[in-house]
């Protein structure tokens, strides 16, 4: 844990000491890490025997919140939208 720590704030400082420079280079090997972290945790869920056997069970719960919090966000933005403006008389 203090290890993760130290390099988030060991890389906080060094981009603190840097920010005048001009690092084009540096958002293609954030990407590049990016994604090899996502293959790194494809294989890791890949080789777990109990998460492979429950997939059907987790896809549909995965299914189920991902729909809730679709809908739960379409409503709210709904409620907001009419709050600002049918509320007030401004209709756009």
């Amino acid at each position: 844990m203090f290890t993760v720590i130290g390099c988030m704030l060991g890389g906080m400082c060094l981009g603190f000491l840097l920010r005048s420079r001009r690092q084009m280079w540096i958002y293609r090997v954030i990407t590049i890490l990016i994604w090899l972290l996502l293959f790194i945790l494809g294989i890791e869920v890949g080789g777990d025997q109990r998460i492979i056997e429950g997939l059907a069970t987790l896809g549909v719960e995965a299914m189920f919140v991902s729909l809730s919090c679709v809908l739960g966000s379409c409503v709210f933005a709904w409620g907001l939208w009419y709050l600002l403006y049918i509320r007030k008389g401004k209709n756009v």
